[in-house]
């Protein structure tokens, strides 16, 4: 990222946050009264009216911010390649991210967005307006946290040794069994469910877990904030074989499965068995 480059996410990132927030607190105001409707994509995951009232209300905050940086939303993806292909910059951005934890009243949903530059994340703000928790982070500027009224640095573990349990965040409707397909069983696990798939990349960033593993059906904007945050508190994302995702570089949006990890230092590579 070059200067101009960097100095514009910078620029940007006060404005990102305080636009997540708003969304965020729009989506918890519509699920603590109760009011909203709900109907199911064809892919078989739910969308309510929250996350288009959240998608209305970004697009329109975002385009009055960047009138020139194009937004690639879940609500509003389906933009040929052809098209985004010459996108250097744009927003990638998740409304509602954990819709089928709002619609069972579980609180763990989040708002999402991140600034892509390049095919490349360099920005991303992940808020959980029930948990009260905002990350963010810019390219070379680290990461943080802001919980009740204080903003502090986060980093991701990094242990002198290989810890004696491996803490993985896991989706509360994960089926066990794929993950111990997974896992190498020369090591031992503590699993921690949750629902959003970014706050759990998060809770990585944090330091309060060591990896959360995603099996299933993911899209670019599942990752792309959550992917900064964690590259700049120390970690990292990668699919299952330990490497790079893309970002706009296929007709598809869909994610393979994935990793966040918190130490690259961990023995990965001996940890998930896919890659023996």
């Amino acid at each position: 990222m070059n200067n101009q480059q960097h100095d514009l996410a910078q620029s940007l990132l006060s404005s990102a946050c305080e636009i997540a927030e708003q969304a965020g607190d729009l989506i918890n105001s519509i699920y603590q009264q109760g009011d909203y409707q709900s109907e199911w994509k064809s892919d078989s995951t739910p969308v309510t009216s929250a996350d288009y009232a959240a998608h209305h209300f970004l697009l329109e905050q975002l385009e009055k911010l960047t009138p020139d940086i194009p937004v690639l939303s879940e609500e509003h993806a389906a933009i040929p390649l052809e098209k985004r292909a010459h996108w250097s910059r744009y927003w990638l951005v998740d409304p509602l991210d954990g819709t089928q934890e709002f619609v069972s009243g579980s609180g763990d949903f989040a708002t999402e967005l991140a600034l892509v530059e390049n095919n490349q994340p360099v920005l991303g703000v992940v808020y959980g307006p029930v948990v009260g928790k905002r990350y963010s982070a810019v390219k070379g500027h680290g990461a943080s946290l802001r919980f009740q009224g204080k903003e502090l640095p986060i980093h991701s573990s990094h242990y002198a040794t290989a810890p004696e349990r491996i803490r993985v965040a896991t989706s509360r409707v994960q089926n066990p069994a794929l993950l111990q397909a997974i896992l190498s069983g020369d090591f031992r696990y503590h699993l921690q469910p949750l629902g959003s798939a970014s706050l759990k990349s998060c809770l990585v960033a944090e330091g309060l877990a060591d990896c959360y593993i995603r099996i299933g059906p993911t899209g670019e904007w599942d990752t792309g904030a959550p992917q900064i945050i964690l590259q700049e508190a120390g970690g990292d994302l990668f699919d299952l074989q330990l490497q790079a995702l893309s970002y706009n570089q296929r007709e598809s949006l869909e994610n393979p499965n994935f990793i966040s990890l918190g130490d690259a230092s961990l023995p990965w590579h001996e940890i998930l068995k896919r890659n023996h």
